[in-house]
């Protein structure tokens, strides 16, 4: 298969990237890692009239550490930062997540910023987002916002971002003393999306007591859901497993599973409660061993 004609822009500059977004609009796509975009054009389910290849454009490849927060550029490639050792000290969760994603060969080609961009509703990196709350930094030639998860992410594959708009980098906040983390999934062959997944970072109190849960669910719904009456429930309380799944029960009225040849509605919401009891005991004991 081979794509739709389309005119082709290497900008080297997020300047230069930005006005071309903002003479092209919704006729313009960017090509960062490909992995998502090419298949697309192949199979001709896109025929956008210009694509715009970020792959030279500098300044957005970079990895940061700072007191509040971990910053990844849109343009940092997934293996790079699966092997960065400030991502495993600063958010090991994403650090969990990464190595899941695809086939090493796919990472090394797939970028954080596309990944968010493209926003699969199973996928690693937008739950990890959803889970901790990181903040999407959106640019272009006539403004920059920083929006969160619940706001950028709209449905299945589609975001808040306008069409002269793009992903510059995404900040995941610092990591606290005493948090312990898991990232759970299940797919029907290694390197497939999830057919579901769940993620939680935990808290304790110096009286063993969880201060802080947070607790998201993927390939459940059109986007990734954040179970916080559950998170509320949690919090306050002594860890156990009859807390856990009484937390997890409140899923049901969140999830909103589809079924399709990959797997059933009910199966998808049958697993996602297991992973996530799983994701929460695993978090309660990493965080007893950081405490």
């Amino acid at each position: 298969m081979k794509p739709p004609s389309f005119e082709y822009h290497a900008p080297r500059s997020l300047a230069q990237t930005l006005d071309l977004l903002a003479r092209y609009g919704a006729e313009a796509r960017i090509l960062a890692g490909g992995q998502s975009l090419m298949p697309q054009l192949n199979m001709r389910q896109i025929r956008p009239a210009s694509l715009v290849d970020v792959n030279g454009v500098r300044g957005l490849d970079q990895i940061k550490t700072g007191p509040q927060a971990l910053t990844i550029g849109a343009m940092v490639r997934q293996r790079d930062a699966e092997l960065s050792a400030d991502v495993r000290a600063h958010c090991p969760l994403l650090a969990e997540a990464l190595p899941l994603i695809a086939h090493q060969q796919i990472r090394n080609r797939g970028t954080v910023g596309g990944s968010l961009a493209f926003a699969d509703p199973s996928a690693e990196i937008p739950t990890v987002a959803a889970t901790l709350d990181a903040e999407i930094l959106v640019r272009s030639a006539r403004r920059q916002r920083t929006l969160g998860p619940e706001q950028f992410f709209t449905g299945v594959h589609t975001t808040a971002l306008a069409p002269d708009e793009i992903v510059a980098e995404v900040r995941f906040p610092a990591w606290p003393a005493g948090t312990g983390w898991s990232f759970q999934e299940v797919v029907r062959r290694f390197g497939d999306l999830p057919l579901a997944a769940a993620a939680s970072v935990i808290r304790l109190g110096s009286d063993g007591k969880i201060a802080e849960a947070r607790l998201t669910l993927a390939g459940v719904g059109p986007v990734p859901i954040r179970l916080r009456q559950a998170e509320r429930q949690l919090r306050g309380e002594q860890p156990g497993p009859d807390l856990f799944a009484a937390a997890v029960a409140l899923a049901d009225d969140a999830m909103e599973p589809a079924s399709n040849v990959h797997a059933s509605a009910a199966y998808r919401r049958h697993v996602v409660k297991v992973l996530a009891r799983r994701a929460l005991e695993e978090a309660v004991s990493r965080a007893r061993g950081a405490g």
